[in-house]
């Protein structure tokens, strides 16, 4: 039975969205533990460890996310793609009348998981470990799988304008007409004084390829604290 399904729970909480198409909107966030990435700039490291957090009860939860204000719900990790039950727990969250945002970094095939929003975030080259490895963070078929079956986002974390050619490459090896408007270009750091350093060129890159500027609201106000 699905409620008898345990899950490793590094953070349940509930915020504002502070990236993408529902930045501002109220809504809960289960954080999962467990990723197949060790991006260098990662802001959530703690939760890499398949075994970090607290073990929840699927229909716990359930009962957790739905005692809060909100119908908008983001399964997020970690990468919640890699997570055992991962499909019984967002059907769980769309039956219960959620909308269900799920943050993944599309190296996993959707499998025809309950998901409202699929926010696909690739990794391009400066998020690889020095020593090369990862090369499988960017997985065209993957990716292509999520676009023709979801409604979706594209997210990018950027580091410097060059970064835009291997966006446009990714783009390319999906094999998909994908509107600009649904490329979401954000600027990688951890504090508000970074991000607005790389504003300024971001900016102008959006305005020349229509890509949509991506901000972190969360950072912008709460800083980089856990449970925001």
């Amino acid at each position: 039975m699905t409620e008898a399904l345990q899950f490793q729970v590094v953070e349940l909480f509930h915020s504002l969205q502070g990236e993408g198409r529902l930045s501002g909107v109220p809504s809960m966030f289960v954080r999962l533990a467990g990723c197949n990435l060790r991006c260098v700039w990662c802001d959530t490291a703690y939760a890499r460890d398949p075994a970090a957090g607290q073990a929840m009860a699927l229909d716990a939860i359930v009962a957790q996310v739905c005692a809060f204000p909100t119908r908008f719900v983001v399964l997020t990790g970690g990468e919640p793609m890699t997570v055992a039950g991962v499909a019984e727990l967002a059907g769980a969250l769309r039956q219960a009348g959620r909308h269900v945002t799920i943050e993944t970094n599309a190296t996993r095939l959707p499998e025809g998981i309950a998901c409202d929003l699929a926010s696909l975030s690739p990794k391009l080259a400066h998020a690889a470990p020095v020593d090369g490895a990862e090369a499988h963070r960017i997985q065209p078929q993957m990716l292509a799988a999520w676009v023709d079956g979801y409604d979706y986002q594209l997210k990018f974390v950027v580091t410097q304008p060059g970064d835009v050619a291997e966006i446009q490459r990714v783009l390319a090896a999906v094999g998909r007409s994908v509107p600009p408007e649904q490329v979401l270009l954000m600027p990688e750091g951890r504090s508000a004084g970074t991000l607005r350093t790389r504003d300024a060129w971001l900016v102008d890159v959006c305005k020349q390829t229509g890509f949509r500027y991506c901000r972190r609201l969360h950072v912008d106000l709460f800083g980089a604290r856990r449970g925001v």
